[in-house]
Order: structure tokens, then sequence, then C-alpha cells
């Protein structure tokens, strides 16, 4: 029975999340395990997310509906399968990206939790706390945290 069956992987679509998932997938290829892509998201209207693009510039992709959720959910698809993982879902989850993942770990009996540690060495980190810090606290399964900044 290989190590895991069910790996998670949280991505917002930026660069570093992308390379959460590139590990992951990396992870559930040699595994032979199924690889779920997950994507925490808040809806925006699309004037939302525009005004928000143009004030957040590289950061703007925090701001997203659903649609946008969707695409970076495709966008890591496409990694996922190149990086060699077979057996791939996708699902987007309204919520705060932490009880998000927490969520999608329990839904699908996931073995595995992989993140990026954007966030867990900035100040804001340390004093708001960071999306690996506390799901490494409370997710209840193994979690890999991917050096991705």
């Amino acid at each position: 029975m290989p190590a895991y069956q069910t790996v998670v992987v949280g991505t917002d679509g930026s660069e570093t999340s992308f390379a959460a998932v590139d590990r992951a997938a990396g992870v559930a290829a040699d595994a032979g395990a199924t690889l779920v892509i997950a994507c925490a998201y808040h809806p925006a209207s699309r004037g939302d997310v525009e005004k928000a693009q143009d004030v957040l510039r590289e950061e703007a992709y925090q701001v997203v509906g659903s649609a946008p959720a969707e695409d970076t959910l495709l966008s890591a698809r496409d990694r996922a399968a190149k990086a060699g993982a077979s057996k791939i879902e996708t699902v987007a989850v309204e919520g705060d990206p932490v009880v998000s993942l927490r969520q999608v770990v329990a839904d699908h009996k996931a073995d595995l939790l992989v993140v990026g540690n954007r966030g867990l060495n900035s100040l804001a980190g340390r004093i708001l706390g960071s999306v690996p810090s506390e799901v490494a606290r409370k997710s209840g399964v193994d979690v890999l945290i991917v050096h991705t900044t």
C-alpha cells in the first residue's frame, strides 16, 4: 500500500502556489495517489475584480469570483498533469483558505496536504497567522510545506 492515497494541494493562482502544485503532483505521481487541487475564494463581481487589479497589481490574484477560481484550477490541473499526476480532481471552495483546505481534506479523506510557504516567515504571518502555519497546526493529516518563496 502506498504511503499516500489522496493528496490535497491548495492554490490561489500565484506562481508560488503553482510551485506547490508541481511538488504535490510529483508526490501524487510517485505514490500513485489521487491529487485534489483546491482553490478557496470569496465571490466578487467583475467590477470589484477589475478595481482590485488596478490597485493590487501583482497581488490581485487574491480577489476572485468563482470564474477566476475555475480558471486557476484549470491552469493548476494542466501543470499537475505535466508534472506526472494522472488522477486529478479540482474543487473551488467558497471561504477562507485554512477552513476550506481542512474541509477538502476531510471530504476527500486525504492523508497529505501540500501548501506553499508564502507568508510563513513574514511579519504579518507571525502576527496574524499564515495559511501554512495554520493548516500545519489544524489539519490532522501530514502536511508538506513546500519552499516556494
